[in-house]
């Protein structure tokens, strides 16, 4: 998924939703596609929004202020600036930036994780001697790892675990094994690919101001948000988070980007209209009959041509949100993985 890129003749009093809108080419894209199916499928609007799997945009759109709250605090730029001149040599130093982007993106998705990292890793040059860019390359790489233990981490997860019926707990025990195998590839390949040659830090770079209050509203808001989703009442802990940040801190519900809810549906759409397609009916009612090893290689496979999350949706008109499933989409992540939710 492309990033958002607003065009060079935009009108300069439009408002900036409409502007985000006429920017994403992957949303504009989405409508073309839904358009396109349209003339082959049965034209019933009506029965779109029961396409729309609304537990996950009501759980999106939940995380999407709460990460928005930490990421326009600053708490975490100026933490990790604080710990990082505690690491002697360059190993010790990458280790921990890729422990801290695994762990940040676990429960503030990885796409954000990195939006926090990457930052601080591009302020590393002015601190000290170290390979950013492939430092940055095993941060991307260890979000991955990190988002895909928790229901929140991204959402692949998301979707999956909102039908799946499993705790939120329940969930993270059946994603340690994989997130636990991947986290150790990382760091063995981390502890290769950076040597332990001493650092030698420099002064004079200033530490960026924070907002504490900001830091512990999103705390609370956060703790509020997930018992909510445990007790399946996501609608009422996104009414809390929404009115909070409108009470206390109104730019974080301005300054998040909602045009990201508009594609999740229209990817919803897209897909059930895919679905309905007489040509297809056939082939992928056989996925529901596949083997074991033939669900893996085919949600891997999918990743591949259309990505995790679209491929995801697909699959789960078929197949049970099951353990395989989340593990394949999840791998399939780590080889392909849109724009949007990456540098």
């Amino acid at each position: 998924m492309p990033f958002v890129c607003l065009p060079r003749n935009t009108v300069p009093n439009e408002p900036a939703f409409l502007r985000t809108l006429q920017g994403d080419r992957f949303f504009q894209l989405l409508i073309l596609v839904g358009i396109g199916l349209s003339f082959f499928v049965p034209f019933a609007p009506k029965s779109w929004p029961a396409a729309i799997d609304w537990h996950t945009i009501i759980t999106l759109s939940g995380l999407m202020l709460l990460t928005k709250g930490v990421e326009l605090s600053g708490y975490f730029d100026v933490l990790g600036r604080k710990m990082v001149r505690r690491f002697a040599t360059e190993r010790r130093l990458a280790m921990f930036m890729v422990l801290a982007a695994a762990l940040l993106s676990t429960f503030l998705t990885n796409d954000v994780a990195l939006f926090i990292v990457v930052p601080l890793t591009i302020t590393l040059k002015r601190l000290c001697e170290i390979p950013v860019n492939r430092l940055i390359i095993f941060e991307a790489l260890a979000v991955n790892a990190g988002s895909l233990l928790t229901p929140i981490g991204n959402p692949q997860n998301i979707l999956i675990w909102g039908r799946s019926g499993l705790s939120f707990a329940g969930f993270i025990a059946q994603m340690a094994p994989l997130a636990g195998a991947m986290m150790l590839t990382f760091l063995l390949l981390c502890w290769c690919c950076f040597p332990g040659k001493a650092l030698q830090y420099h002064t004079g770079v200033q530490t960026p101001e924070w907002k504490p209050r900001l830091v512990w509203s999103c705390l609370g808001l956060y703790i509020v948000f997930l018992m909510a989703l445990e007790l399946k009442q996501e609608l009422w802990g996104l009414v809390i988070v929404a009115v909070g940040f409108t009470l206390l801190a109104r730019r974080v519900v301005l300054s998040v980007d909602w045009t990201l809810l508009l594609v999740f549906m229209a990817m919803f759409i897209d897909v059930h209209l895919l679905t309905q397609l007489p040509a297809l009916q056939g082939v992928l009612s056989n996925v529901s009959h596949l083997s074991e090893p033939g669900l893996w290689l085919t949600a891997i496979g999918l990743s591949q041509v259309i990505s995790n999350v679209p491929s995801t949706i697909l699959l789960l008109n078929y197949v049970p949100p099951s353990l395989l499933l989340a593990w394949a989409v999840n791998v399939g992540a780590l080889v392909y993985y849109p724009d949007r939710w990456q540098i």
